[in-house]
């Protein structure tokens, strides 16, 4: 049986030319361009609450670190460097090979070294930690919005939720919109090019790993304001499937690694450009607004008339929900 090093350099030693000093060593090093800052972020997939026990390994390994990648895209930093930590049932060498194949096909894609990591025996847990860069003072916070600033998303929010509503069986999807909730669930696309672009246009940004309103919820609370959300202008409803379900899945599912982000009204033209520029819909669907009363974080959904709908605003919660 291989070694946990043997393991290591077989699946997950590649080429860093990004790097100073890659695998083999106690430390990586790493050497940031002039001017930039780095943006870190850690993300945790465990077997049985963030993904099926009998996920595909490959698509398993784009996933895990695409997720991660998200959240740099979110902060409009330029993804560099990821170290890789796991536990795993057994040396079961195809499913790592097949893992690790989707894990580089995803550095590949997004200029990617994995530089380190760790890996031991237990229960299935993959841990990527991702590096980025930003210009010094250029990362895009959660703490920006401003009062009058336009809401956006991007792409469609909710496919991911129909797709494991569809695994689980709580709905029966048609193709080919199953096999396109599928993909936003398995292979999740990290908006890097949008968040690099929005650096110079949004004033707040987040990704919606949670759920829409739940992530939205973030920015309101940091920045000390009112989120409105227009249900009619949020992205049209796919068909074939029951309404009140997609509708839940587009506000609560989460998972789909979108972003929403704050900007002023004057750059609605500059943000339409960019949406053709990308082949990427970008969808204005609410306001920021003054908090009053000392009631800030709020986030209201209003019908066509300006009423206010009921919401629960409730998005994944890990202490909460448990187990898919």
């Amino acid at each position: 049986m291989p070694s946990e090093f043997d393991l290591i350099t077989r699946y997950f030693v590649r080429p860093t030319p990004n790097a100073v000093l890659g695998p083999g060593d106690d430390c990586a090093v790493l050497a940031p361009a002039p001017g930039m800052e780095l943006a870190i972020t850690t993300d945790m997939l465990v077997s049985g609450t963030h993904f099926l026990p009998d996920a595909d390994p490959c698509q398993l390994g784009w996933k895990t670190l695409a997720v991660n990648l998200s959240d740099l895209a979110a902060m409009g930093a330029k993804p560099r460097w990821a170290l890789l930590a796991g536990s795993l049932p057994s040396a079961d060498e195809p499913w790592l090979a097949a893992f690790a194949d989707g894990l580089f096909a995803c550095a590949e894609r997004y200029g990617v070294d994995l530089v380190g990591g760790d890996t031991t025996r237990g229960p299935l847990n993959l841990c990527v930690t991702a590096l980025g860069e930003v210009p010094a003072g250029a990362a895009l916070r959660r703490d920006g919005a401003q009062v009058g600033d336009d809401l956006w998303v991007s792409g469609q929010p909710g496919l991911a939720a129909l797709g494991l509503a569809h695994l689980q069986g709580r709905a029966r999807l048609p193709e080919p919109l199953a096999s396109r909730c599928l993909a936003a669930l398995h292979r999740p696309l990290p908006r890097i090019e949008l968040g690099l672009a929005l650096r110079r246009l949004a004033h707040a940004m987040i990704d919606v790993s949670d759920g829409l309103l739940a992530d939205l919820g973030h920015i309101a609370e940091r920045s000390g304001v009112v989120a409105e959300v227009f249900q009619p202008q949020l992205p049209a409803l796919p068909t074939g499937a029951e309404p009140a379900l997609v509708r839940n899945c587009q506000l609560a599912g989460g998972d789909d690694y979108e972003l929403v982000f704050s900007a002023a009204p004057g750059k609605r033209h500059e943000l339409a450009e960019l949406a053709a520029q990308l082949d990427l819909p970008l969808w204005r669907f609410g306001r920021i607004i003054k908090a009053g009363g000392g009631i800030h974080g709020e986030v209201r959904l209003l019908d066509e008339h300006g009423q206010t709908l009921p919401t629960t605003r409730k998005g994944f919660d890990h202490f909460d929900q448990g187990k898919l």
